[in-house]
């Protein structure tokens, strides 16, 4: 073997098979050795040059660092954060169902953008683009993390685009067919319907909802909680699913009769008692109501109805009355104006609709006629 060839920084050797091998110590003391070796002296010598650019940038990363299992960092990851249990029995979900299977015995540093490329255009063809988007998003957290740690220099997770898919508008459902939604469904549901619809609540926020939030006197239900399974059906209370979901909603006056009636006769007896409850007294499950929710969309003929669609259909309605961006942000809870953007523009295209039949309207009280405003 053949000496070392000394420099400023690091150095460079030749081995037995004519191949040269580069050197340098690190920062922090210790002595590194290049994962490959190089044809060239000159190859290994520009080797040698970016890690010291590194060193002075500070940007250089021990080569070691980044030789931690994804799955362990990525378990201690959700341990460290702050949230609520519901977010935490989601990632812990995703880890184990969509992450782990693939990266999970594989170090930090190993993980290219080509292998989350390849790992996403698995999972597409197996569940829905939604569950998907959530695990890349979580992956991508993770992995920023692990850059900030400075474990490994470059997120990988580099997808345009693949954390928020475009996902069908699902069609919304007429005002005369909630009607038959109504009629439908059992007396004590009814009220879960027409809140639903018209509140624009969410599941978790109908099953929390407690009497001393509705008040009917004033006509608006205060959303302060909701109710979530976690953990293969634990029930735990917790917050909106933000801050912008603890609100206000103003009830149209025509429901509060419905309202007055189921509380008398359903909810829990106590002040703080909770409106919605199950036949026999306990919480309302999701998956309790969705034999019942399968018989009533069957019987209305939409077998694909999700309940999740009645608030679509409140929403819909608040965009259609004209209110701001603002306003169906905050009837809605939400943080961002994305989702009310979309009810907007939907609302916007109806509006050229009225116009064009306002237009045709007045043609027709002006004495014009439509054929004439045609031109023939």
């Amino acid at each position: 073997m053949m000496a070392g060839t000394r420099r400023r920084f690091g150095n460079v050797r030749e081995l037995p098979s004519g191949r040269h091998q580069a050197r340098y110590k690190g920062p922090d003391g210790l002595t590194y050795t290049a994962p490959q070796t190089f044809e060239t002296k000159r190859d290994a010598d520009r080797w040698l040059v970016l890690r010291e650019a590194e060193i002075h940038r500070g940007e250089w990363i021990s080569p070691d660092a980044g030789k931690i299992p994804f799955g362990r960092f990525a378990e201690q990851w959700i341990s460290d954060r702050v949230i609520k249990p519901t977010t935490e029995d989601l990632y812990r979900s995703l880890l184990k169902n969509h992450l782990a299977p693939a990266f999970g015995n594989r170090n930090l540093a190993e993980i290219r953008e080509a292998d989350v490329r390849r790992w996403r255009k698995e999972r597409l063809g197996v569940v829905g683009k939604s569950t998907v988007a959530k695990a890349y998003q979580l992956l991508k957290s993770i992995m920023t993390t692990a850059v900030d740690d400075e474990l490994i220099r470059r997120n990988p997770c580099r997808i345009k685009g693949a954390s928020n898919p475009d996902t069908p508008e699902r069609a919304v459902v007429p005002l005369a067919k909630v009607a038959e939604i109504l009629q439908a469904t059992p007396e004590r549901y009814r009220a879960l319907v027409l809140l639903g619809t018209f509140a624009s609540l969410r599941w978790g926020e109908l099953a929390g909802l407690r009497r001393t939030n509705l008040d009917l006197e004033a006509g608006v239900v205060r959303v302060v909680g909701s109710l979530a399974e976690i953990n293969g059906g634990k029930l735990v209370e917790t917050s909106p699913k933000s801050r912008a979901g603890r609100r206000i909603v103003a009830l149209p006056l025509e429901i509060i009769p419905d309202l007055h009636r189921h509380v008398r006769m359903y909810a829990e007896p106590t002040p703080d008692g909770l409106v919605f409850i199950g036949p026999k007294g306990g919480m309302m499950r999701r998956s309790g109501f969705s034999r019942t929710w399968n018989k009533i969309r069957t019987e209305v003929g939409l077998p694909d109805l999700h309940f999740h669609d009645l608030r679509h259909v409140g929403n819909t309605l608040a965009a259609s009355t004209g209110a701001s961006l603002r306003e169906l942000m905050v009837r809605m809870g939400h943080s961002s104006t994305r989702a009310a953007l979309i009810y907007q523009h939907a609302s916007q295209e109806r509006d050229q609709v009225i116009a064009q039949a306002l237009g045709e309207a007045w043609r027709v009280a002006r004495g014009d006629g439509v054929g004439k405003a045609n031109g023939t």
